[in-house]
């Protein structure tokens, strides 16, 4: 086993309750995507903006993310109101949805979506921590699996309902995601509770360093959620543009495949927690990762037809190292770090995800724009899965040395 027990403050959630907090994970998730099949109508032809500027719609809330998930979670370390930051974000995230509707400069609009993506991190951030102390450290892993679950459900059922809505008005997508928001929160108000912290000591930003000097291994599932969100930005952007031009996908196609990677990803993420309960977490971080980073570098050389059976085997891989990953994060960070540490973990994903896109158009134009784009995607995810190779065998042998 790679984690050692320690109790559960107060008392531990129910089977219903984890079940719960998954389908607040499933309510902050889906406005995360609705807007992505309306974006041209949203933001191009909505404010006549250029091509670039409606992709930066998709990313500067990441961006907000990156910068507010490590403040958020140190303040919450420090003052210990978990729930009540969850609930005040969720609540500024509502807003900024219902205000990016009025009728606003483009660069009023952009401010907003930055704010919105710094709410909704907070939120997300200080629901990881709950549900990581929600129970005892042995069953740590069903209940950051029904979370994980959630997330990746959201995500998945998002577009679909966001292109639906949005067909005839595409700001309908923005009234939906708000509204969405508000039910999290009143959610939120009967699901979630903090546990005890009022034995912690305050924190200062000096204290913070030291204490992840001190835990250096936080280090390593903080590189791994980096490069997984940044394979999956090539998943997003890359993945679509190669299947529509090199195999004449349509829309709806795409959807499909995308649909088959993300499915088995959030079908498993529950089982493969209870798993991780049992078993060496590091292992299936590094098995997942391994057959993650094979199927992602070779994903071009399969024929259309073989798709969707590799997209799958893909999202099983990276079911099988997702919740390990957030795992090791809360068995690393002590108790008052924890916050601070899940925080971390979301930025440095988010992180990865305005990364990986940017990486992927690049390396597919740069080796591809002389009219040999199957070459330049190739070498696209071959770098994608690569880096999630090399950083498997740099990482593992270091993290099996610090224990």
């Amino acid at each position: 086993m790679d984690h050692a027990e320690s109790p559960c403050r107060g008392v531990e959630q129910s089977p219903s309750g984890l079940v719960m907090q998954g389908i607040v994970a499933v309510l902050m998730l889906i406005p995360v995507t609705l807007p992505v099949p309306v974006l041209r109508e949203l933001v191009h032809e909505r404010f006549q903006v250029s091509e670039f500027l409606t992709s930066l719609f998709m990313s500067i809330n990441m961006v907000g993310a990156v910068l507010a998930a490590p403040l958020m979670g140190t303040l919450a370390d420090r003052w210990g109101q978990r729930k009540r930051m969850v609930l005040w974000a969720l609540a500024l995230d509502a807003f900024c949805f219902f205000a990016m509707t009025a009728e606003i400069p483009f660069s009023a609009f952009m401010s907003l979506r930055f704010i919105e993506g710094a709410a909704h991190i907070t939120a997300l951030s200080m629901l990881l921590s709950l549900a990581s102390t929600s129970v005892r450290a042995s069953h740590r892993g069903r209940a950051m699996g029904w979370v994980g679950a959630g997330l990746l459900f959201g995500v998945a059922i998002g577009a679909p309902i966001g292109g639906a809505v949005g067909a005839l008005q595409p700001v309908r997508t923005l009234w939906l995601g708000g509204f969405i928001v508000l039910i999290a929160a009143a959610l939120s108000v009967k699901v979630l509770r903090d546990g005890d912290m009022d034995d912690r000591e305050p924190w200062t930003f000096s204290r913070l360093l030291v204490a992840f000097r001190a835990h250096r291994r936080l280090a390593i599932p903080l590189l791994f959620a980096f490069a997984d969100r940044f394979t999956v930005g090539f998943y997003t952007t890359t993945f679509s543009l190669y299947v529509s031009r090199i195999h004449g996908a349509d829309p709806p196609q795409i959807g499909l495949l995308i649909s088959a990677f993300m499915l088995p990803f959030a079908l498993l993420s529950y089982p493969f927690g209870l798993l991780s309960e049992r078993t060496s977490r590091v292992g299936l971080l590094g098995v997942g990762s391994i057959l993650y980073g094979i199927g992602t570098a070779t994903l071009v050389l399969w024929p259309a037809a073989w798709l969707p059976f590799v997209m799958a085997s893909i999202g099983i891989a990276a079911a099988v190292m997702f919740v390990p990953t957030m795992l090791l994060v809360t068995e690393y960070a002590p108790d008052d770090l924890r916050s601070t540490a899940l925080s971390a973990f979301n930025a440095a994903g988010s992180l990865g995800f305005i990364v990986g896109p940017l990486v992927g158009g690049a390396i597919s134009v740069w080796f591809g724009s002389d009219g040999h784009w199957e070459e330049g995607y190739g070498m696209a995810f071959a770098v994608a899965g690569g880096s999630e190779l090399i950083l498997v065998a740099i990482a593992l042998p270091l993290l099996y040395r610090m224990r």
